[in-house]
């Protein structure tokens, strides 16, 4: 059973941290390249990170470049996403994402998000 599971999101204040985990299962971790996206109320879903599957290689939103950082453990399974310098803008849910393929199927797998929330 493929399960992401978020989690560390929370309320916190402008200027302020957080750090999300996403720990994945029931599939090639490994072998994934890993995201995390972040839908706002009355917003579209939005790209925020990407990283490769041997983590040699990140992308990040222009809105997040230098204050956020994603990274990952292979060996655990888990991508993270150290947040810095929050902003208002920054409230959204966070969501994980798994992108591959196998030789029979590509998958994309969504996790069930965590709510970040930055008070001015």
């Amino acid at each position: 059973q493929v399960q992401l599971v978020e989690s560390g999101g929370g309320l916190v204040q402008v200027g302020g941290s957080l750090r999300l985990s996403c720990a994945a299962s029931g599939f090639t971790f490994s072998g994934s390249l890993m995201r995390w996206c972040r839908q706002a109320p009355g917003k579209e879903r939005e790209l925020v990170a990407t990283i490769s599957s041997a983590g040699t290689s990140t992308n990040y939103a222009d809105s997040v470049k230098g204050r956020f950082t994603i990274s990952r453990d292979n060996a655990k399974n888990t991508v993270y996403l150290q947040m810095s310098s929050l902003k208002p803008e920054d409230t959204a849910v966070y969501y994980c994402n798994a992108v591959g393929s196998t030789p029979k199927w590509e998958y994309d797998y969504w996790g069930q998000g965590t709510q970040v929330t930055v008070s001015s």
